[in-house]
């Protein structure tokens, strides 16, 4: 089922010549683009901070202790002020879409799109048939909730949404939940748009709901793998059933202590300010390629653009080759070959890359 304003078919064989699921952007930066500018990696530069890595080297020496998730479970319950049974910890939000796909027994997903793709991609690695709702350009690839069909048991959607870094209103999410429906809303970015406006974390008044966070993105974590599940009770007891014995290592615990710390909001909180700002100087830059066809979607919300630039294909490599990777945008669905999604970073990175762009499109 493919839905832009009609529905049609779809299931895991509408996929098997479709966009590659499973391309994900640090695939741009193995081997040969090591020694490039990452811009397809939305990771924040500079990251873990020092005093952060001080605490993951401090949890070394209890490394032959079997890791206790208790007060981590605790903080996070307390940073979003739920019930800790409302949270469950995971090996980053990845882990989570695994678990959402082989645990809970729906008939009909869907997911929006253009988002990332893994949630689909674990739906059907568990053997759901999964439908797309497919937001259009034209609408600044806004969330119209009266897209998805009304028989749809769990909805995926982004928030903001990677790679649109389109930021959808909390109540238009919300108007996706109905009794006997998971709402899934996957939240890894969140703690990049100043004040989280629009987060649903710690809603507790809408039925259904999951909200999924990461905090591998501003904090550096990729490596270590960490993010956490905010649901009902019993959606979260059965994701906890799915999950092996001691899913998170301990420095992964103790990541989260810190990150959901009161010192860690603070930091996060000028962090997300910072993003903020350093993204509308690079909106402003690609801006002034609009004469080359370069269009940027939005208005932008996350710590990413998605670019529209013409012959991107042959672009991408023009950047690799002037010491750039930028994260290529057909692998989403919903998007064609003339997009990339670039990370955003610090001001003397973006100029040095818009004035590449701007000799790799021939200005």
């Amino acid at each position: 089922m493919e839905v832009r304003r009609g529905e049609a078919p779809a299931g895991p064989s509408a996929t098997a010549d479709g966009p590659d699921l499973r391309h994900h952007g640090d695939a741009e930066v193995r081997d040969d683009g090591e020694k490039l500018t990452d811009l397809a990696v939305n990771v924040r530069t500079g990251t873990p901070p020092a005093w952060l890595r001080e605490h993951l080297a401090g949890s070394l020496e209890g490394l032959a202790a079997y890791p206790d998730g208790r007060a981590a479970r605790a903080a996070v319950a307390a940073r979003h002020g739920v019930p800790v049974e409302r949270v469950l910890l995971t090996a980053g939000a990845a882990e989570a879409f695994v678990l959402l796909a082989r645990a809970l027994a729906v008939r009909r997903p869907v997911v929006v799109h253009p988002q990332f793709t893994e949630p689909e991609a674990a739906l059907e690695d568990a053997g759901h048939a999964v439908g797309r709702v497919l937001l259009r350009e034209a609408d600044g690839f806004r969330l119209d909730a009266a897209l998805v069909p009304g028989d749809a048991d769990l909805v995926v959607v982004g928030n903001p949404t990677n790679p649109t870094s389109v930021l959808h209103p909390a109540d238009e999410v919300a108007r996706l939940a109905r009794p006997g429906r998971v709402l899934v809303v996957d939240e890894a970015f969140m703690d990049a748009v100043p004040d989280e406006r629009e987060s649903l974390a710690g809603r507790t008044d809408v039925p259904g709901l999951v909200v999924l966070r990461s905090l591998t993105k501003t904090w550096g974590l990729a490596g270590l793998r960490i993010g956490y599940v905010l649901a009902e009770p019993e959606v979260v007891a059965a994701l906890e059933r799915a999950q092996p014995l001691w899913p998170v290592s301990s420095p992964a615990l103790v990541a989260a202590l810190a990150c959901v710390s009161e010192r860690g909001g603070a930091e996060a909180a000028d962090a997300a300010l910072a993003v903020a700002a350093d993204r509308e100087y690079l909106v402003g830059l690609l801006r002034e390629l609009t004469g080359l066809g370069v269009s940027v979607a939005g208005p932008a919300e996350g710590p990413f653009l998605l670019v529209r630039v013409p012959d991107a294909c042959a672009v991408r490599e023009r950047l690799r080759a002037a010491g750039f990777a930028v994260r290529r945008g057909d692998t989403f669905p919903g998007l064609g070959q003339d997009w990339v999604r670039v990370a955003v970073r610090g001001r003397d990175v973006s100029a040095g890359f818009v004035a590449a762009l701007r000799e790799a499109l021939g200005g």
